[in-house]
This record gives C-alpha cells, structure tokens and sequence, in this order.
C-alpha cells in the first residue's frame, strides 16, 4: 500500500518522536546487568568453612553477612539490596566445587566474594574464569591471586603470603643474623607459598632454615612436628597454620619447655580465634604482622574508625566476638566490595565489576592501620601489600617498627 506523502512524513515523525522518547530517558539506556543483579537486587555468592578444620574462619562470613544487613538497612547500594548467599564448604575443596556451581548456576550469582581457602580457591579458578563469574577477593593470600594476565576473574585482597614471609625474613636477618629456623607448613600451596617468601627473603641466609616439618589438613594434632622442630635445635619457630592448628603448636611449645622466637602467621594471628584457646600466657612473645587495628589494644579506644566498628558490632553482629580479629577482616573486605559495586553504578556486569575492582585508588577504610591504604590496577591484583610487625604482651599486639612492603616483583 503507498501513503501519501504527508502521511508518510507524519509516520516518520511519529517514528522519529517514539526514538526520541526512548532515548531521553538515560537511566533506561545506561542500566546494564548480568545474571544476579536488577533494578532491586545485588546476588552475591561466598563459600566460608562454617564446619571442618578451619572453621574458626567462619567468623569472617558471619561478619560479612551482617555487615550487608547494615548496608542495606540504609538503603542499599544505589537503591539496590544485598542477596548475600554464603555456604558452607568444611574447607574441602570437593565440596568447594560442588558450592561454587550451586552459586553460579543454580543460585545465578553475579560473582562469588571472599571464597575461603587457598586449595578451595585452586578448586573453582578454572571453572569461575571458564564462567567468566568474578571470583572477587578470595580471602587467601596465595601468590597465585595476582595473575589478570591467565586469570582476569579472580582477584586476592590480603597480602600476599610471599611478601608476608619476606617480611618475616627481613626482621630475622636485621634481629637474630645467627639464628637456626624451624618451620612448621600446612603441606599445600597455602604453607609452601609462605616457605617460599621466607627463603626468598632470606636470600644468602637461607641456610638459616634448619628443619622444615609439613603437616595435613587431615592430621589430628601437629605435636609431632613441633616435637620434631624442637630436636632440630631451632631457635626460631616460624608457624605457618590455620587456627586450630597454630594453637595447638603454641600449647606443645609451652608443654616442651621450649621457648624459641615464635612466628605465626597472620592468618592466625587472631586473638580471641588462636591466642586466647592456646592460652594467652603461652602466647605471650610472640610475633606476627598486622595491617588492620587491633581491637584489644586500648590505643584504639577513642579513634573514629575503631568507634565505627564497634557501633556495628553493637547493633548488627552482637553475638560476635569482639576479641577475634576476624571481625575487623570481614568489616573490611565488606567494605571493599561495597566501594567496587558503587563505582559500578548502574552497570552491573561482570565484566565492569572486575573493572572496578581493578580501578581501586588509595582507598581508605576506616580500621586499616594509618598508611596502609588499597591500590589495585588492571595489571594489579594485589588490593594490600603492606603491614606492620606486631609482637603480643599477654593481653594485646604492639606494634614493632614501620609499616613494611615485601616486594614479591620480579
């Protein structure tokens, strides 16, 4: 059928006011979303050991949980509320996997945050890179976290246990050059990423390293291996576990009669989640890093940030406890992702999610120490790479010397 040419004009017109319309609204045309996100919702996934070896961790989960209670309490983030989905994996990597795939394809998560566990984490790179899910600041400081180059969607957020460990090297050879070193490890790539940046730190030194005693996730104590440790003649102790096992080294090392300097990691440096179940006068001496405040040393009592924390705490985590510094972790990784889906705006992606994560420019949190801040570029995966040595008083951690960086580069 022809139309008259006025009539042609007028539908062309028409056509021309109903684009128009269309794209004067440009919250309408800019408002971009993957799987797991809406105009009302923000679906994020987490796997935390509630259960199993490592379950002292699981505070961390519990006190992410309620910091999303808070943020979406008031208001959410750009209008939109926090489906936070956490489960538990009992720190086995099997299990790990078969969470992940619940997250990703059952759940339709937009990506999975602070997954738990250096060899869990191992478990589901491949699948979540395969996905193109963010795997987003795994809550382990494996080097392995930092490769955007053949793992763009998975991003670290602690320091990594290398630079910790050059760290850790750093002081022994400035503080005890004529040292013997003993070293327990978890036997996976967790502990050998530690005894790696120790005898990188070491360099020349790292003869320094007398015995080396690994133990399994699945062993029921690790007294044998500090028995053996002791019988090395090392003077040093550099104990490398997760929580329930860095007590009960503490605990032998008290019943040995041996007092070697006593390292432990950060991982469990937690007060209320090590110290306090080993016994805090067989804690008393012993070193570690920091690069967040310790909520048990009275310094902190009047500061703004600590002030903060303990408002949350009081209102959306009373059950927690406030010795363990897992709590101020969580807050803090909370915090992170929080900042990462604000700048994300009104494009939801998974791919601008990553993005921003990796457009992090010296951004404060309220409970990092003063002059740790997170930096994170496209070629950075690396979100913290400084702290600070600590050494425990029987009651809180003092801080020792300057906020250092371990330079893994290279």
């Amino acid at each position: 059928m022809r139309f008259p040419a006025k009539q042609l004009r007028l539908v062309a017109l028409a056509g021309f006011g109903i684009f128009a319309f269309v794209s004067s609204d440009p919250a309408s045309a800019q408002k971009k979303y993957d799987g797991g996100a809406s105009d009302t919702e923000i679906k994020i996934g987490n796997i935390m050991p509630y259960s199993g070896p490592a379950s002292a961790y699981g505070n961390i989960g519990k006190t992410e949980a309620a910091y999303f209670n808070k943020i979406n309490a008031e208001g959410g983030i750009n209008g939109r509320k926090i489906n936070f989905i956490s489960y538990d994996d009992a720190y086995s990597p099997p299990k790990t996997v078969e969470q992940a795939r619940k997250l990703v394809e059952n759940d339709g998560v937009l990506l999975i945050f602070q997954s738990l566990g250096t060899a869990s984490n191992t478990a589901i790179q491949r699948y979540m890179n395969s996905k193109k899910v963010p795997q987003l600041f795994v809550a382990t400081g494996a080097t392995k976290w930092g490769d955007p180059k053949n793992f763009p969607w998975t991003m670290g957020w602690q320091p990594v246990y290398q630079s910790e460990s050059r760290i850790y090297a750093k002081y022994i050879r400035d503080n005890y050059p004529d040292s013997k070193i003993g070293v327990l490890y978890q036997n996976d790539d967790y502990g050998k990423d530690y005894l790696k940046g120790l005898k990188d730190g070491l360099g020349d030194k790292a003869a320094m390293i007398v015995a080396e005693a690994p133990y399994e996730v699945t062993d029921p104590t690790v007294d044998s291996q500090t028995v053996k440790l002791k019988a090395s003649g090392a003077d040093i102790l550099f104990n490398v576990a997760t929580p329930k096992f860095a007590a009960q080294a503490i605990k032998k090392v008290a019943e040995l009669a041996w007092s070697p300097i006593h390292i432990v990691n950060f991982v469990s440096s937690s007060i209320g989640g090590v110290l306090k179940p080993a016994g805090l006068d067989n804690s008393r001496g012993i070193l570690s890093t920091l690069y967040f405040k310790d909520v048990n040393d009275p310094y902190w009592k009047d500061d703004a940030g600590f002030k903060a924390w303990s408002a949350f705490m009081d209102k959306y985590y009373p059950e927690g406890d406030r010795s363990d510094g897992n709590t101020v972790y969580g807050y803090l990784a909370a915090q992170t992702l929080v900042q990462v889906l604000k700048q994300s705006g009104d494009d939801l992606t998974r791919e601008n999610v990553m993005k921003q994560a990796a457009n992090l420019k010296d951004l404060k949190l309220d409970m990092l120490l003063p002059g740790i801040s997170i930096n994170t570029s496209p070629t950075d995966f690396y979100p913290i790479k400084q702290m600070q040595m600590i050494k425990f008083d029987g009651e809180h951690w003092e801080p020792i010397g300057p906020v250092m960086s371990g330079d893994i580069s290279g």
